[in-house]
Parts: structure tokens; sequence; C-alpha cells
């Protein structure tokens, strides 16, 4: 047997991926969950060069591979995840917590676009990154060593305490946020608020109907209530920031 020496390996950034997300609370809990929130990445030198994505825009879907960087070398052995009501503990290597020993992450995402007339930039659907997340390589999707789909109804496929997508919650809006949003410049608002909300991103314990929440998606403070059932937004307000 060979023997095994510690080793500390270097990573580097691609480029760093602008989304709609501007904190942690209200990001999907899985990718492609919000179909509409969208994530822009312009590749750094030397990586931002056409060669580098030659034949990438023939596939669908890539994997990103992240850095976990606003929790970076935060991890715990167990983790308390959200689909077992915040209570229960598991392993940190049974589930996707962002708490992990080397703080990487993994996303599947939709490629919808390569733009390699200034440079290489990317544009992605279903993203569930914070604003700014450090993107360290980009692999793209195979279905048929990838998707379970045609592996679901096989007994021998098992997924843990993961069964199924989460519930939704119907998504109501304000006449007041409708107004804002009516105004935004923001294509696809209100289909990113329903899709974000319709996840119900409260902590698992939450359960005062009357409790005001906020959702910060891109320039907004998005105010919102939930009666266990029904997301209600009830304005947008715009983010301060500090200078």
């Amino acid at each position: 047997m060979h023997s095994v020496k510690a080793t500390t390996y270097q990573i580097k950034p691609l480029g760093h991926l602008a989304t709609p997300f501007a904190d942690k609370f209200g990001i999907p809990r899985q990718p492609r969950l919000a179909p509409h929130a969208i994530g822009t990445l312009q590749l750094l030198p030397p990586y931002n060069r056409a060669e580098c994505v030659r034949g990438l825009a023939d596939f669908s879907h890539v994997w990103l591979q992240f850095v976990f960087h606003e929790v970076a070398g935060q991890w715990s052995p167990t983790v308390r995840p959200p689909r077992l009501g915040g209570n229960a503990k598991v392993g940190v290597f049974a589930s996707r917590s962002p708490f992990r020993p080397n703080s990487l992450g993994l996303s599947l995402v939709e490629l919808l676009d390569v733009d390699t007339r200034d440079g290489v930039t990317l544009r992605f659907g279903g993203v569930d990154l914070v604003d700014g997340t450090p993107i360290i390589d980009i692999k793209p999707y195979i279905p048929f060593a990838e998707s379970l789909g045609s592996l679901e109804s096989q007994p021998d496929v098992r997924s843990g305490f993961v069964s199924g997508a989460p519930p939704q919650l119907a998504v109501e809006f304000s006449a007041a946020a409708n107004q804002q949003i009516a105004a935004a410049s923001e294509a696809n608002l209100r289909e990113l608020i329903s899709e974000v909300l319709a996840q119900d991103p409260r902590p698992a314990y939450a359960s005062d109907v009357y409790r005001l929440y906020g959702v910060r998606l891109y320039r907004y403070d998005v105010k919102w209530r939930c009666d266990g059932q029904t997301a209600f937004v009830e304005s947008l307000d715009p983010i301060e920031h500090s200078t």
C-alpha cells in the first residue's frame, strides 16, 4: 500500500457567478427549482478564451462546481437537513449541507447561452447559488450516464430521507407588490419571486403566520408572510447599500 502524504491543493476560480440572490436566505435548496433564477458567469483570464468553451453550446445542461465561500472553514460532522424538520441529524456526507470539510458544492443548471464576442460569458437557468459564488469548474451533463430517470422505478435505487420534490406553497401578491413589479426593469421578476417563495424558504420550525419575512432578490427586499399554505407578497422594498 502506498503511503499517503498530507497535501494542500490550490484551487483558482474560473469566475464569480452573478445571481439574483443577494444573500443565502431564500435560495432554493436544490438547483432548477426556480427556472427563472438566471446566473451569469464571466470567465477570468486565462480561461476567458473561446477555445476553452468550444463545443459547450451543444449541451443543454452543465455541472457547476463551486465554493461555499460564505461558510468556508466552517464544518460539522452532523447536520440538520430541512427535509427532516430541522430536528433530526444525519452525517455531513449524507447531506448537501454547505458546512463541509472542503466547502465544495455541485449544481446542475441549464446552459442558456455561450457568448464569446468579448472574452467568455455564460448564462445559466435555475441557479441556486448566492451572488458572487466562486465557480471552480464546469462540466457538461451526460444524460445516459447521469440521469436516474430510467432507474427510478427500480427497487435498488434509494434516496434516503429525500423522497420526491418538496411540497409547494401558493403565492399571491398584494396590489402594492403588483404595482412595484410592473414598474421594475428586471425581466420575469414575478415568476422568480413565485418560484422562490413556492419552495417555502422559512426555517423548519417557523409557524407564526403574522411574521414578516424578507427575501433579497436583485435590488429588492421582498417582504412576505405565510399561513402555511400560501405565501403573501406584501411589498418590494429597495435594498439600501452601505457606502
